[in-house]
């Protein structure tokens, strides 16, 4: 930071202190400034109690409890020249400790806050005077794990540094901020700057964060649906092999589908599971979009007997997006619910025989149009 002198058109640097060597104390002093203007963390907050030590079975103190104007409580930890090691810890702890307080509890800490500072107004009326409402119950404060922490110190080690980017990839919400004490002649100076994520970065860190937390949770999602697949496909491989030989070499999968050759390259017997549905199905991709459309317009031509093989309406498809073109008997079904896999495997089976045998008397027919 430099003083401007006009007079000389230049500038003059201001000498960097330490807070200790100014004889400023964490609580007495740091803690004090940021309760009596919180705005100087770049917002407006409400500091609602300072010392919040309201936690069962620990005599643990936080620094410093705010609401911001979505309702979300701020934790605020300050340290004085160095965060140490173990701030980023203690502020989850902390932030841990408060996602279980409710409205009303909110408002007995804040209520107990001014009394001890022999404020003027009620907790109820300050916090509708803060969130621009008329009655309190209207508030709808610390929903969910909407907390937050903000960290203020004057140096923040890579421990801490490394944690909180970490963290923040996970969608913790978390902040920051540098204090530095300057002093000219006898005059001091306080700068407080935000530093992760820096102001200019901070809504594409957010947006980054919450493609990662999205990514992971995916991620998770996947796994848990290629589990279920596989567990579904071991259940209906050996019910499948007691009524046809078609699938007897076939393995279990982490897809929705398997499939089975017809006897003609590019014509599957396929299986087919989502979340609302299961199907058995002839699939027709031979390569070539004209091709699957000729194989499938023969068959199409022995629709009526077709259907009067397998013993029921089956649902013909040109699937112009992908090229391919399919027969399928479709029921409903859900992979995800173990309860239906029972009757889902037997109508799969039974559709699946009853498909192949249909398919099998048109063959001929299909082969020869070939060549």
């Amino acid at each position: 930071m430099f003083q401007i002198d006009k007079a000389k058109n230049e500038i003059v640097p201001l000498d960097v202190r330490t807070f200790s060597e100014l004889g400023f104390r964490e609580r007495a002093n740091l803690q004090e400034w940021i309760a009596k203007y919180p705005e100087a963390l770049g917002e407006e907050l409400l500091i609602i109690q300072k010392e919040f030590a309201g936690f069962s079975d620990t005599n643990e103190r936080l620094d410093l409890l705010a609401l911001d104007k979505q309702g979300s409580l701020v934790i605020i930890e300050n340290k004085l020249d160095d965060a140490g090691r173990d701030v980023t810890w203690q502020a989850l702890k902390y932030a841990s400790y408060c996602a279980s307080l409710s409205r009303e509890n909110i408002r007995s800490i804040y209520q107990e806050y001014l009394s001890r500072n022999s404020s003027a107004g009620t907790a109820e009326d300050k916090l509708c005077e803060f969130f621009d409402v008329d009655e309190f119950q209207e508030l709808s404060l610390n929903k969910g794990v909407t907390q937050r922490i903000i960290l203020v110190a004057a140096h923040f080690r890579k421990e801490v540094t490394s944690t909180v980017l970490w963290l923040m990839n996970f969608n913790v919400r978390l902040q920051c901020f540098k204090t530095t004490p300057y002093v000219l002649n006898d005059q001091i100076f306080l700068a407080i700057e935000q530093i992760i994520p820096t102001r200019d970065a901070e809504e594409f860190m957010v947006g980054l964060a919450a493609k990662a937390q999205d990514e992971v949770v995916g991620a998770e999602a996947q796994i848990a649906r290629h589990t279920f697949r596989r567990a579904f496909w071991a259940q209906l491989l050996p019910e499948v092999n007691q009524r046809t030989e078609l699938f007897r070499n076939i393995t279990t999968s982490q897809t929705n589908w398997i499939s089975a050759g017809s006897g003609i390259r590019g014509v599957g017997l396929n299986f087919v599971v989502t979340g609302d549905a299961c199907r058995a199905e002839l699939y027709i991709d031979r390569g070539k979009k004209t091709d699957n459309e000729r194989v499938f317009d023969l068959l199409l031509e022995k629709k009526e007997q077709f259907e009067a093989d397998f013993g029921s309406e089956l649902v013909w498809e040109r699937l112009d997006n992908r090229r391919a073109c399919r027969i399928k008997a479709e029921m409903p079904g859900d992979i995800f619910d173990k309860a239906r896999w029972p009757a889902m495997i037997d109508a799969m089976a039974d559709a699946m025989v009853r498909l192949e045998s249909a398919f099998r008397k048109q063959i001929s027919l299909v082969k020869t149009a070939l060549g």
